[in-house]
């Protein structure tokens, strides 16, 4: 026992020890250039939210000092807070990238998406998705999905199989022994590939302190004016509200997750720095979407009938 102990001590002193983010990133580097390998036209789905930051990032470093061999796709809502969508276009003019952008917009205004009645649009972004998967011939798709988030999520493999019209079946999905993925798929049909499963929120801010990746400034505490709706601070604005029956205030409030305006809540908030993002975070007992986002509250299974139906 003495023996092990010992040896378990000096591997822990090791200069070739990792610490728990390195490992994250080993693992995560090493998806995206075994996609690289696997696939012929695969896409990052980037929406200027923090998880797609930190995975575009590992990307940049995935393949340094090449450029990163992969576009970038967004599917907008037309409903986007302004911050993340500037952060979005001066990030793809920094690093010369491609950028493909599925807008839902155009969908309603071509009769092939109608409104929602309580006006959010993040459960209309599948068609123009698996619509701009089809047409640009994307064989793997990332995604920035990580297994703490959400139940139906953490059943999701790190290559997710979909078939030929974007759906999730779960019955499909392959073993993943180790660090083996198997990219297979036929004619038509594509994977979905999660860089971030193993990841947890409070990893991710981790990994942002420690690299000084930029964020938007809405994940920070910045004074909004919201009001409440279901238990969730929601932006005062152009879309979603607040209907007659509700009282906006201004507080100070900073977003979790990011998602379309007239969905995503805000969390009452002084955590203005980053060190104190991850000190809330380190004290929270609910996930961000738990907490935040209205389109997961529409049924107990919304997710997961999402994703079946081809959502992220």
């Amino acid at each position: 026992m003495t023996v092990t102990t010992q040896r378990l001590d000096r591997a822990a002193d090791s200069p070739y020890a990792l610490s728990h983010l390195d490992a994250l990133e080993a693992e995560s580097v090493h998806i995206f250039r075994e996609v690289a390998g696997e696939f012929e036209r695969p896409v990052i789905l980037f929406s200027g939210g923090k998880d797609s930051i930190v995975m575009l990032h590992l990307a940049l470093k995935a393949f340094a000092p090449a450029p990163v061999p992969f576009a970038l796709l967004h599917v907008d809502t037309g409903h986007n807070f302004p911050e993340v969508i500037e952060y979005r276009d001066r990030t793809v003019a920094q690093h010369n990238l491609r950028l493909h952008v599925a807008s839902v917009q155009e969908f309603i205004d071509r009769g092939v998406l109608r409104e929602r009645p309580d006006g959010t649009r993040n459960p209309l972004q599948t068609v123009p998705l698996l619509d701009a998967i089809e047409s640009e011939k994307f064989d793997a798709v990332f995604g920035g999905g990580r297994r703490d988030e959400e139940k139906a999520r953490a059943k999701e493999r790190v290559f997710s199989l979909r078939d030929e019209f974007g759906a999730w079946d779960p019955r499909r999905q392959r073993p993943e022994l180790w660090s083996l993925y198997n990219g297979r798929h036929a004619v038509g049909e594509h994977v979905r590939v999660f860089p971030l499963s193993n990841w947890t929120e409070l990893d991710v801010w981790q990994y942002i302190e420690r690299e000084k990746i930029e964020l938007p400034e809405i994940y920070y505490a910045h004074r909004r004016d919201v009001f409440k709706r279901d238990g969730m601070w929601l932006t005062a604005g152009e879309w979603g509200g607040p209907k007659d029956t509700e009282t906006v205030e201004n507080r100070l409030v900073r977003y979790r997750t990011v998602g379309d305006m007239s969905c995503t809540g805000a969390v009452d908030s002084d955590a203005d720095t980053i060190e104190a993002v991850i000190a809330e975070i380190a004290a929270s007992r609910l996930t961000e979407r738990g907490a935040t986002r209205a389109d997961d509250k529409l049924s107990e299974a919304a997710m997961e009938d999402r994703k079946r139906e081809g959502y992220f």
